[in-house]
């Protein structure tokens, strides 16, 4: 049976660490923490990433204590950061733990963890007690030494607020916190958080002389063009379908390079190594079919949005794709596609049906494209003789390899 430190190799969950020998995750079972602030209202496949490999602790006996972090959301985390973030409001945050805490729930469906908020505890602290009791145990020297201060008090800097300068120390209470309520004797973070990370169990050392310990993953990079991982032409690939929809998530993970996407699988879904080795293989004798990620797509979807709308969304793609018959989807899967492509009611004029849809800048220009043959519905050419062309309730218009819209 292959080992916690064995399966995190092989996943490539491996960086930065406090343990000397990582076989040492092998002969204890711990309680860990692992977190998100609520600075949107949602994680993005960045925390996703991270996330999974706190699913391999679980699967592997570790306890989990899944944070939201409701008091370091009201500073902000400044890490990487150029500026000052703007605060947000007290209603704005629970709306947002609440979207990050139901994520955790699908993520981590089947598996035992709790939900915990550093709201909860740092809410009844007085800033007196909070200075005397933890403020009095960590150096200057340490957090002035932090490279996101430094980068924020250097000449090129824009400054930094005691607010920010402090986030360091309050997420190194929320160790101190667990470790003395919860049990727990490890962080599990991404690379950005080391420092903060190292804060927490430094804390514990000096107030009560006993260990703990820090994991974090890697920064998740495109094999391709070596920048970070999970960018789209739209900015951040989001795990809430109302910033990323369905099907745009779905295409992310279509679209992935070649290079990386074996790197992706092993990351990012609960498949296991002999199921991602077939999977690998069958890709390496035929590219082109992409095999591997197709399979991504569907399992990170499936994860992340559950099996219907995974389902609806490889559906509504092999439509676009000529893979599949528009008139094979089921009214969910119509949907799908109605919240991608633009939508009109159905008309008897199909040139103005294609200048409504904007698949053509003129009624001259629509019947062009008809003329040459460029345009059909439902998959069935239409020619300048074609009559009542919207049979249908619902009818795909295409124009052209890439070009689609709703009528109906």
């Amino acid at each position: 049976m292959t080992t916690l430190s064995e399966e995190l190799q092989w996943r490539g969950f491996v960086n930065q660490t406090t343990f000397k020998d990582i076989t040492d995750l092998d002969k204890e079972k711990r309680t860990f923490y692992w977190g998100v602030d609520p600075s949107a209202a949602s994680m993005t496949i960045g925390n996703l990433a991270a996330a999974m490999m706190a699913r391999v602790f679980i699967q592997h006996g570790y306890t989990p204590l899944l944070l939201v972090g409701g008091a370091t959301g009201m500073i902000g985390d400044p890490d990487g950061k150029a500026q000052e973030r703007d605060l947000k409001s007290l209603d704005e945050i629970t709306h947002n733990k609440n979207s990050i805490a139901a994520q955790y729930k699908q993520i981590f469906d089947g598996l035992e963890f709790k939900v915990v908020d550093n709201y909860d505890w740092f809410k009844g602290m007085g800033y007196l007690d909070f200075l005397r009791d933890i403020g009095k145990h960590v150096p200057m020297r340490q957090m002035l030494a932090r490279d996101f201060v430094q980068s924020r008090l250097g000449e090129e800097g824009a400054g930094i607020s005691y607010a920010e300068f402090s986030y360091s120390l309050i997420q190194g209470y929320d160790f101190l916190y667990q470790f003395e309520n919860y049990g727990a004797t490890l962080q599990l973070s991404g690379a950005d958080q080391w420092g903060n990370c190292i804060t927490g169990i430094d804390l514990i050392r000096r107030k009560t002389g006993k260990e703990a310990h820090v994991w974090t993953c890697p920064l998740i990079v495109n094999k391709a063009t070596g920048v970070k991982f999970g960018k789209s032409e739209d900015g951040a690939v989001w795990l809430d379908a109302t910033l990323t929809s369905v099907f745009k998530f779905y295409q992310f993970w279509l679209n992935v390079d070649d290079e990386g996407v074996i790197s992706y699988m092993k990351v990012y879904t609960t498949l296991g190594k002999a199921e991602i080795d077939k999977v690998a293989a069958e890709f390496e004798q035929d590219k082109s079919s992409r095999i591997a990620q197709k399979r991504l797509a569907y399992e990170v979807t499936k994860l992340v949005h559950g099996g219907d709308k995974a389902d609806a969304a490889v559906h509504a793609s092999e439509v676009l794709f000529g893979q599949r018959q528009f008139s094979e989807l089921s009214n969910k899967e119509i949907d799908v596609l109605r919240g991608e492509l633009m939508s009109v009611q159905a008309g008897d004029d199909i040139y103005q049906v294609l200048v409504d849809t904007k698949l053509a800048s003129s009624k001259s220009e629509a019947r062009t494209f008809v003329a040459s043959g460029a345009v059909s519905v439902n998959g069935q050419k239409i020619t300048p003789d074609s009559t009542d062309v919207f049979k249908a309730d619902v009818s795909l218009v295409k124009r052209g390899k890439n070009s689609f819209a709703l009528v109906g």
